[in-house]
């Protein structure tokens, strides 16, 4: 039956990708509340045109999040998959090659914006069981979508969603929004990832910018700033405060075997963004560990007096920084909040203003789930080889409210590549891992429907 499948994908692909050019010429920036309704309307149309039972979920304040079903006739095994159609802000725009709206295939790669990060994610997922239906008539097992519009700022509202509407989304397992091939042309699969704290902190000098010839007498919240962010860390990229460490939950003895097995080139990685070394001169298996494994302190962007072309003597009256705490298990983002308050407070940095913009929990699928199995299995059939598995993942999503709240265990895999650019100028795919990411999909819904759970 698979083969027939992939044998309808090859003929249709051309159709599929056209449904991602309209999906990524619809703006749908999280950031701005642009274009959120109608892209959520134009996921909608795609669900509804495989068959899809679908629903517009509505909180209060949040963009409507794109609820369908697809029951099959034969299995009571239901697979959850989660997405989101929003998308970074696409500037600096002046770096595009083609507008970020008007989608471009140039070189057999499609440059959008969103078509890695989360758009063709969406699209593949849709075609693969479009595919198993025109070919066979039935789904081997039921499916679920869940796809949300603000995870690029967060997800404020999902823990919302799920607290209201969580019965709907139950199932046996899931496939997170992500995924895509190393330099090495290794699909790459993860099953966790980081929480966040994400922070804005604020130092305030006089009621205004002032001559720089008044920092002979007035305070400048500049210098104020930098240091209390001096304090944070140490040059060994130690986190200074306290109690920072006390909830980390080490790697299992079976996850630290499982990655000494993964060949993670920093070689590569340093030529790919100019770098002389990593942090802290780590390589190979140490720099690894570190980035799956260690949480963050990490300096997101600094924002004070005058930066434009040529000089302007001033003092700011303002400076802002926003920082981000990547988080692994069991650390809570409400706790490290609190604790960095303190911090700053017991350090006589009261004046500084600490706001949170956001939160996530960390969260992990252990790597003998049957889905895991099973996204394995069905990638070794598509791909012809084993996918890299990693136990988690540095990045950070609302995975916890599905492993953690409802009790999915969630494999995680897509149609990007190491060079698709998400979050960056240029954001693309190649047309050629769109095609085997649908297919991966249609192999995982039969391999999954055919393992046993333990």
């Amino acid at each position: 039956m698979l083969d027939r499948v992939f044998s309808y994908i090859d003929e249709h692909y051309g159709e599929a990708l056209n449904d991602l050019v309209k999906l990524c010429s619809q703006p749908s920036i999280s950031a701005r509340n642009e274009g959120l309704t109608e892209c959520a309307n134009l996921v909608a149309d795609l669900l509804r045109g495989i068959g899809a039972k679908v629903e517009l979920l509505k909180v209060s304040g949040a963009p409507p999040l794109v609820y369908a079903e697809l029951t099959s006739r034969s299995a009571e095994k239901t697979l959850l998959f989660y997405n989101h159609y929003d998308v970074q802000p696409p500037e600096p725009l002046e770096e595009w090659e083609s507008p970020p709206f008007k989608p471009s295939i140039r070189n057999n790669r499609l440059y959008a914006r969103g078509v890695s990060d989360n758009k063709g994610n969406i699209v593949a997922r849709i075609w693969a069981i479009k595919s198993i239906l025109e070919v066979a008539g039935d789904l081997p097992l039921n499916v679920k979508f869940v796809i949300e519009g603000e995870e690029e700022i967060g997800s404020p509202h999902l823990p919302e969603y799920v607290e209201v509407y969580g019965d709907k989304f139950k199932a046996n397992a899931g496939i997170w929004e992500s995924g895509s091939k190393n330099a090495k042309e290794q699909l790459t699969i993860y099953l966790g990832v980081k929480g966040i704290l994400y922070v804005e902190l604020v130092a305030k000098g006089p009621s205004r910018d002032v001559h720089s010839a008044s920092a002979t007498i007035v305070p400048n919240p500049a210098w104020r700033l930098i240091r209390a962010l001096s304090i944070l860390k140490d040059e060994n990229e130690n986190i200074l405060i306290p109690g920072f460490y006390e909830n980390v939950k080490p790697p299992s003895k079976r996850e630290l075997e499982h990655i000494s097995k993964i060949e993670f080139d920093t070689e590569k990685l340093k030529e790919n963004l100019g770098l002389k070394q990593l942090l802290l001169g780590l390589k190979g298996l140490e720099a690894l560990k570190r980035h799956l494994y260690a949480p963050t302190c990490n300096i997101c962007g600094l924002l004070s007096g005058y930066t434009g072309p040529g000089s302007k003597t001033v003092l700011p009256s303002r400076a802002m920084a926003k920082v981000d705490f990547r988080l692994v298990p069991d650390q809570d983002p409400d706790d490290i909040y609190l604790k960095l308050k303190n911090y700053l407070r017991e350090k006589g940095f009261e004046d500084i203003e600490v706001k949170m913009l956001g939160k996530l929990y960390p969260a992990r699928t252990p790597l003998d789930a049957p889905i895991v199995r099973a996204t394995v299995s069905a990638a070794i059939k598509v791909y012809g080889k084993p996918p890299v598995v990693y136990p988690t993942m540095a990045g950070s999503g609302p995975m916890y409210l599905f492993v953690k709240k409802l009790g999915i265990p969630i494999s995680s895999t897509g149609v990007g590549y190491y060079a698709s650019r998400a979050h960056a100028p240029n954001e693309n795919i190649r047309i050629k891992d769109f095609i085997e990411g649908m297919k991966h999909v249609s192999a995982i819904l039969y391999e999954y429907a055919e393992i046993e759970e333990k």
